[in-house]
């Protein structure tokens, strides 16, 4: 145990020098390589050979494959036929484009995957549309940054699917799992827009017709049915996960250039380049995060701190409370993957011997860390919104603050109850 102090707490005092999270994952493995290898330990160049290894992974596939798919989609007119349905089911209610927002939000996330992608290829649809009808910018920028939160939720999830890969954890039933709290966080936040909406000026729409419901919902039917044919084809075992980002992949290029026409095949080369920088963003953190996981199982961290949390004696429930602050003050700092990668290793069989279910602690990890993208200093929904409002960063937090409530909300419901996550699961 000896090494544990060089070897976690580096990691937190490179991070906190400004390193890039690679860099300061490297140096942090580097460091524990010279040190035991000083010893007649582990040899520096077993460094290379890991992470080859780690990025020669099946599962892993998926990643790049839905975050293509998620581009292809907001390439063409996939998302506007989603605000639109959304604003035809729920833009009349008091409310108004509030209740839309986070509508068309829950549909987009079942095919997105990220906060991200929601923020940066809905947020700027819905915060144009709700201008276009006088809502308050600081109401429009809050309500667009928390209900990106459920990007990551509400399957498929990227962050679980990577997850599952490192705690062994079936990706389907981490997908199931996410569902229900993703559900419940739009109706929090919906709740929220409702009663807000008695001091804060929100427009509605006249109530829709039965012909202009099914003339928008028949618009929006095909895109709708992405998250149905990625959800139901792993969870009947037609395709494993990384076949379904990849069916996904295909679906959406039919629909923008056959079926809808809106994207030319010219568009897909910036597609592909685009999902490809970002794809290598992420698989170079998991390159380097898969070494140190696997370092830390080999210097026993994990099992060490398994007994020592056993030895303290703590009820799962207010070892959970504890992890959730822990997981608020995490996110502020690192992105949801990065800080799934990094933690999965350390915590899970930490918490799987003091009795928590893995895949309840998967979806509660994700949940509770999804927060960190709308938290200051490196929320990056905050920094994606900055020039789709026209505000400063400032403003942008503070327009997000009224709606952290519900989310924490959400998160304490979990946390009390986990048959909203394990429910599903247990049924299918």
């Amino acid at each position: 145990m000896e090494i544990f102090l060089p070897f976690v707490c580096g990691l937190i005092l490179f991070m906190a020098l400004g390193l890039p999270v690679f860099v300061a994952l490297g140096t942090t493995c580097l460091l524990a390589l010279a040190v035991t290898s000083a010893t007649g330990g582990l040899p520096v160049e077993l460094m290379s050979l890991k992470i080859t290894q780690t990025l020669n992974s099946f599962p892993l596939l998926a990643i790049p494959l839905f975050i293509l798919a998620a581009n292809l989609l907001n390439r063409g007119s996939a998302t506007t036929r989603i605000f639109d349905f959304a604003n035809v089911l729920v833009g009349f209610v008091r409310g108004g484009l509030g209740h839309v927002n986070v509508v068309a939000s829950m549909i987009f996330a079942g095919m997105s995957g990220t906060a991200s992608a929601d923020a940066a290829g809905l947020g700027a649809l819905e915060i144009r549309a709700m201008s276009e009808k006088g809502y308050n910018l600081s109401y429009s920028t809050g309500i667009t940054a928390a209900s990106s939160v459920i990007g990551p939720i509400i399957p498929p999830s990227v962050a679980m699917l990577v997850y599952g890969w490192q705690a062994d954890v079936s990706v389907g039933d981490l997908f199931l799992g996410g569902f229900v709290p993703g559900l419940l966080m739009a109706g929090l936040l919906m709740a929220t827009t409702f009663l807000m909406s008695y001091r804060v000026e929100m427009p509605t729409r006249p109530l829709p017709s039965p012909r202009e419901v099914f003339q928008t919902g028949h618009r929006a039917m095909l895109p709708m049915f992405t998250p149905l044919i990625i959800v139901g084809g792993i969870w009947s075992g037609v395709f494993s996960p990384t076949e379904a980002g990849a069916v996904a992949c295909f679906y959406a290029m039919v629909l923008g250039i056959a079926v809808y026409r809106d994207v030319k095949v010219s568009d897909l080369f910036r597609v592909f380049v685009h999902s490809m920088e970002f794809s290598a963003v992420i698989l170079l953190i998991i390159a380097i995060s898969g070494f140190y996981g696997w370092l830390l199982v080999r210097l026993q961290v994990p099992q060490t701190l398994a007994s020592s949390l056993i030895a303290i004696g703590l009820p799962p429930i207010l070892l959970l409370l504890i992890l959730m602050v822990f997981f608020i003050l995490v996110g502020c700092f690192m992105s949801v993957i990065e800080s799934v990668l990094i933690l999965t290793p350390i915590l899970v069989p930490a918490v799987s011997a003091t009795g928590i279910d893995p895949l309840f602690f998967g979806v509660f990890m994700v949940i509770t860390l999804s927060v960190g993208v709308i938290t200051p200093p490196f929320g990056t929904v905050l920094y994606i919104l900055v020039p789709i409002t026209g505000l400063r960063f400032e403003k942008v937090v503070l327009a997000v603050l009224p709606f952290l409530v519900p989310i924490l909300l959400t998160i304490l419901l979990v946390l009390i109850f986990p048959q909203i996550v394990l429910t599903l699961p247990g049924l299918f």
